[in-house]
């Protein structure tokens, strides 16, 4: 294989982060979304409540120390099929408290901070910590963000990609993976850059999108992605204007609000999760092309829709292959 001299330069800086990582020093303290949570040594019977930090879990090569998973929108990475076989699948969705406290854990990481926040669809932070089970929200879902406002919360200032890296570098030391951290966030960082650049020439002057995840009915108001969130941070890093201008997460929003808009460009999520008729994207499409208002829209006429993973919409590893993927599918649509 021939090695370009971007992708040596790429493999020096991997090899120099891992080289300079150093092992975890117990105890460890580490402020979390305002809690503080302390760790003795490196947690065992780990659960995840949510794909994302599943996923960077098994990137960390951590799936020995693992327990249970639940909350899942797609499937597992091709890469990680190995290491989520040796994991108990406790809940395709949200878990009870009972099913995750049953497993012992040391360590309950979740990617959503309304599964174990004062919401505690799950159980809320005070209760894990009654068991002496200490609890973590990845940054993303709390820093910047007011999840008591709003069905999936409200954005008080726009998402930055840091907070995922800084997700992954925190759950790298309390696992005690420094090297395996580094490694992740050097590699996706460097993606990221190239994506964004490769984005830079697409050219695409006042162009913009709507970003469908599912709805409750296809005949109620879509969930769609507000202004200052995940993929609206990825609709800019493509020079693409999100047409919603709510702060909330996920709003709801009328199709015909939506048309008026007349998005350039309408992205759908593929999830395997089925709660929603509308998480099958196949549902979506048949919907786009078939209502009176939505088959209207100029980017539904011209087959200016792109498919992305839902949780390539999420704060997780796979968020830069969503951005990836949407600059892929910018560069091949029709203009």
């Amino acid at each position: 294989m021939k090695l370009t001299t971007v992708s040596i330069a790429a493999m020096g800086i991997l090899m120099a982060v891992a080289a300079s990582a150093a092992p975890t020093e117990y105890p460890l303290t580490i402020d979390n979304c305002g809690h503080e949570i302390r760790f003795d040594g490196p947690p065992e019977n780990v659960v995840s409540i949510g794909q994302a930090a599943t996923e960077v879990l098994y990137a960390l090569g951590a799936e020995d120390r693992m327990a249970g998973t639940s909350l899942w929108f797609n499937e597992v990475l091709p890469r990680f099929a190995k290491a989520d076989a040796g994991v108990e699948r406790i809940a395709d969705n949200m878990p009870s408290f009972e099913a995750v406290v049953n497993k012992r854990p040391g360590f309950v990481p979740t990617m959503f901070e309304w599964m174990i926040g004062p919401q505690g669809v799950v159980g809320t932070r005070e209760q894990f910590a009654n068991l002496g089970i200490p609890t973590y929200v990845m940054p993303p879902d709390c820093e910047g963000k007011d999840n008591l406002v709003g069905a999936d919360g409200t954005r008080l200032a726009p998402f930055d990609i840091a907070t995922v890296y800084k997700s992954i570098d925190q759950m790298a030391t309390i696992m005690d993976r420094q090297d395996r951290g580094a490694e992740l966030v050097a590699e996706l960082k460097t993606r990221e850059a190239d994506a964004v650049k490769r984005a830079e020439t697409l050219d695409l002057p006042d162009a913009s999108a709507v970003v469908w995840f599912s709805s409750a009915d296809l005949e109620l108001d879509p969930y769609v992605a507000g202004r200052k969130g995940i993929p609206a941070w990825m609709l800019d890093a493509l020079g693409l204007r999100n047409v919603i201008e709510s702060d909330e997460e996920w709003p709801t929003v009328g199709w015909e609000s939506i048309a008026r808009a007349d998005p350039s460009v309408i992205v759908i999520a593929r999830m395997d999760r089925r709660r929603f008729p509308a998480d099958d994207h196949e549902k979506k499409l048949e919907f786009l092309k078939s209502d009176p208002v939505t088959s209207q829209m100029t980017a539904v006429k011209e087959d200016r829709i792109v498919i992305l993973d839902a949780e390539a919409m999420h704060a997780s590893i796979r968020l830069i292959d969503g951005l990836e993927t949407l600059t892929e599918a910018m560069e091949a649509l029709p203009r």
